[in-house]
Parts: C-alpha cells; sequence; structure tokens
C-alpha cells in the first residue's frame, strides 16, 4: 500500500500536467513499478500517463530504453548517466512529454565500495529543456528507500514540468 502523502502528491502532479496538456512516462528500475502504480492508483491518470517502463536489468534498460552497454559498463546501473538516458530514453520511446527515471540500490543487498545501499539516482526529462538527475543516499531498510524514491521522483516530475 502507498502512503497517503505519496497518492497526494500523484494526484497534484496528475492535475498540473493535465492543466498544462502534458503526457508523462516512467522509467524504473529499484522501484519496480510502484511510481506508475502511484500515478495509475489515481482515477483519470490516463489523460497523463502513457506507459511505464520496469527495466530492472540492464540488458532492459539498454533493450526498452536505448540506454548504451558502454554507459552501463562505464558508469554502472545505479548512476547519473544512466538514470539521464533513461528518463531520456522513456521520453522517446513513449512519445510522451515528461519522463521520470529512477535507478538505485534498495538494499538490504548489492552496496559496493562508493555505492551504498539507500543510493539512488532520479532523473526527469521534459521535451524541449536539459533533462536534470538528483543523487541521494536515503535512510533506512528497502521500503523506506523505495518510498523515498517513489516521493522524490514525483516531484522532480512536477518540478520539470
Amino acid at each position: 500500500m502507498l502512503p497517503e502523502t505519496t497518492l497526494e502528491a500523484a494526484a497534484a502532479l496528475l492535475a498540473a500536467l493535465e492543466a498544462r496538456g502534458l503526457t508523462l512516462a516512467t522509467a524504473e528500475s529499484c522501484t519496480g513499478g510502484l511510481i506508475a502504480a502511484a500515478l495509475t492508483a489515481i482515477p483519470g491518470s490516463s489523460a497523463v500517463v502513457t506507459r511505464g517502463f520496469v527495466t530492472y536489468s540492464n540488458e532492459a534498460k539498454r533493450d526498452m530504453l536505448g540506454v548504451p552497454w558502454g554507459v552501463i559498463e562505464g558508469y554502472g546501473a545505479v548512476s547519473e548517466a544512466v538514470a539521464r538516458r533513461m528518463a531520456e530514453g522513456a521520453l522517446r520511446a513513449s512519445g510522451a512529454d515528461v519522463a521520470v527515471s529512477c535507478t538505485g540500490i534498495a538494499g538490504p543487498g548489492g552496496a559496493t565500495p562508493g555505492k551504498p545501499v539507500g543510493l539512488v539516482y532520479v532523473g526527469a526529462a521534459r521535451r524541449g529543456a536539459a533533462t536534470r538527475v538528483e543523487r541521494w543516499v536515503f535512510p533506512g531498510d528497502r521500503t523506506a528507500v523505495r518510498a523515498a524514491t517513489v516521493a522524490r521522483a514525483l516531484g522532480l516530475a512536477g518540478e520539470v514540468a
């Protein structure tokens, strides 16, 4: 179940995008579709949400979003470069006006030197504008990291719209 505050944020984002005549796509790794779930929990979301990509594997990032292997291998799947290309790839693949992406380490395993549990990159792209990517290290367990990622992704999507 998603927290009420997350659903409120999703509803506010959808209303803002619809008022501007904009559509939205999601490209998710560490959240596994939770951003899209939050958005589509809101009645009428189909007026804004075009599609969601759950790209948990590196192959999915490449095949569905066009993230180059060289970027994944060079920077790692959890990186600013991959989050940027995920958002931009979602724009291309969906035809949406705005796309939001995330890639991270929700835990409890998966940490590497320099990449702790809780490290997440959230990206947002809008046609005709510069793509934004933020780096976060969210505290807590897997559930908390994923919930914080969803909340920030909704916020960043609203900021670029």
